[in-house]
This record gives structure tokens, sequence and C-alpha cells, in this order.
């Protein structure tokens, strides 16, 4: 038997580290790697019987999405988004889901999604939590507060302008006009303190420029980083989950108002130390005493809510691989 791990078709001009991290939770289950096989391309796989853990976000490629009968699949800590639902439930997509029931799912969305089709789902929550393997000595002091791409999913230039089409579609949307509400509500919400200490990364990169591999062991470098700060602030959840898993003090930045965005997050959220941001207003909430603004001292302590989640997932895995 062989064993695969999923890797990511980058998009025109960036990739997101997020989806490794997805795969690394993956990995901690398997005896070795023997191959990757890419998530838009798993109807195209031949070869020996392989076992795969397919875990995160289907998919791009709805009309390759059936996976090869040569995969064996646990399905866990699965996500359909709903702009890709209906070509993926059709009726072959159901019978082979139905095939390989009960699918766990990442979020509560996706269980509501199949379970209207018939299909066996539960509410598994993400793999990412639990990527505990990464947490450091708890004697080990902590340094360094992260910020990691908050409110990504505001218009920015790169995005707008990126095309002419796009220029046009931003106009149209009125989104060129609001290029600036991003860098205004994150000022806002940060104190002058924290973001003057604090690090910027992005998870999202540019396209063309690692192999898979480079991109692992970017990955694996990210959640070290994680794994050792005193806070973490983000509205990435492939940086907040694993960060709870890590017992790293993580705040999640909410300030997503489409559907194809909040359906990835039903069960999720209530998981997380939250900062929800009306996105019109700037106006923010929070589900955890503070003063109205991060600043380094604004350390909640994780709830602990993900650890029997996290828990179930590390039986089901261990028995799909071993058994």
């Amino acid at each position: 038997m062989k064993f695969g791990l999923l890797t990511y078709e980058e998009n025109k001009n960036t990739y997101n580290v997020g989806d490794y991290i997805q795969s690394l939770a993956a990995a901690q289950y398997l005896p070795r790697v023997d191959a990757y096989v890419n998530r838009e391309k798993l109807a195209d796989y031949r070869g020996e019987k392989m076992k795969m853990i397919l875990n995160g976000w289907f998919t791009h490629n709805t009309k390759n999405w059936i996976p090869s009968e040569d995969i064996e699949p646990l399905f866990i800590s699965f996500h359909i988004n709903n702009t890709a639902s209906k070509n993926m439930l059709s009726p072959e997509g159901v019978a082979y889901l139905k095939k390989h029931e009960p699918i766990g799912c990442r979020d509560k969305f996706t269980v509501t999604l199949l379970q209207e089709k018939g299909i066996e789902a539960y509410f598994s929550g993400c793999l990412t939590l639990t990527l505990d393997s990464y947490k450091k000595d708890p004697q080990v002091k902590r340094e360094g507060f992260y910020v990691v791409d908050p409110l990504y999913g505001y218009p920015t230039s790169d995005k707008i302008f990126s095309s002419y089409k796009k220029i046009l579609r931003g106009i149209a949307s009125g989104e060129i006009f609001a290029l600036n509400k991003r860098k205004k509500h994150v000022s806002k919400l940060l104190l002058e303190e924290l973001s003057a200490k604090a690090k910027f990364p992005t998870q999202v990169l540019p396209a063309n420029t690692q192999t898979d591999e480079e991109k692992f062991l970017l990955a694996k470098e990210l959640l070290d980083s994680y794994a050792k700060a005193e806070l973490v602030i983000s509205s990435r959840i492939h940086c907040a989950l694993p960060c709870l898993a890590m017992d790293t003090p993580v705040i999640f930045v909410n300030g997503f108002d489409s559907f194809v965005d909040s359906c990835r997050f039903d069960g999720i959220l209530d998981l997380f130390n939250r900062v929800d941001v009306e996105s019109s207003t700037g106006t923010f909430t929070a589900n955890f005493p503070w003063n109205g603004r991060l600043d380094t001292h604004t350390i909640p302590k994780n709830s602990g809510n993900h650890i029997k989640l996290a828990n179930a997932m590390k039986e089901k895995c261990h028995e799909f691989i071993n058994g």
C-alpha cells in the first residue's frame, strides 16, 4: 500500500501557504509519503492502491473531481464550497461520497449540504487542529507578536489592478473606492505600540517561485514561528486553527460578509477568541473581554473547545492509516 499527500495548483499570480499547512496536518499520520497528488488532478492518478487523507477546500476543477479508484480516501476535515457544490454533488459525485461515508466535514455548512443529498456526514472540525506536534515546551518563554493577513478579504490594489477586467469590475462594484478601508480598519484595531512590535507575514506568496518541497518547508517555518509567539492575530483560518493546536494565544479577526467566505466558517468561528468587524462602519465587537483595541497586553487564553474535535480526528486518522 502506498501513501499520498495533497499538493495544490497555484493561482495565476499567487499561492496560499495555508494549503500546505493543511497537508502537513495530514502528513503527521502517514508512515511515509510515496507520492504528491495535486488536488485538482485526483481523477488522473493511476498506479498501486494508495491511501490519502482528503482534507481541506474542494475544489477548483470540479469536472475532474471524482478521485481515481486507485485512491483509497479518508474524508475528514472536508469542505465543499458553495461555488463548487452543484458540480461536485452530481449523481455520480453523490454516489462516490456515499461509497466512502461517513464524511467528516470541516464546517457545518458542508455537513448540511451532504446530508441534504442523503450522504452520512458529521462535523469533524479542521485537521490543522491536530498540529500539536509543533507545540513548544511550555517552559520556553514566548516571544513575538504576529499579525497575519488581517481582513485580507477587503479590496486591495493588487487584486483590483491585476487586470483590465478586474478594474472594470472594481469600478462597477464600488470596490475601487474602498481601497483604503483595510488599512483604516486595521490601524483602528491595533494600538500603535502593538503595530510597532509586531511582524506582519503573509501566507499568500508569488506563484512560480518555489517547488512543492520548498512550500512545505516554508509552511513548517511559519508553524514554528507561530508556536513560539506571544500572540497571533489573523483572518486566516490556517494560521489561527494551528495556533489553537499549539496553545499559542490567537485572536481571529472576522471581517467576512460574503456567503462564499462565511460558509467556510460555520462551526469553526466558535472555537476562537474573535473580533468581528462590521465592514461598512469599521465597528468592532469581541467575544472576550477587551478595551476596544488590541495591544501587547491583550492576550486572552484560548478556550480549549477544539480539543475534543482534535482527539476524535486523530483517532480516525490513525485507524485509517493502520487499519
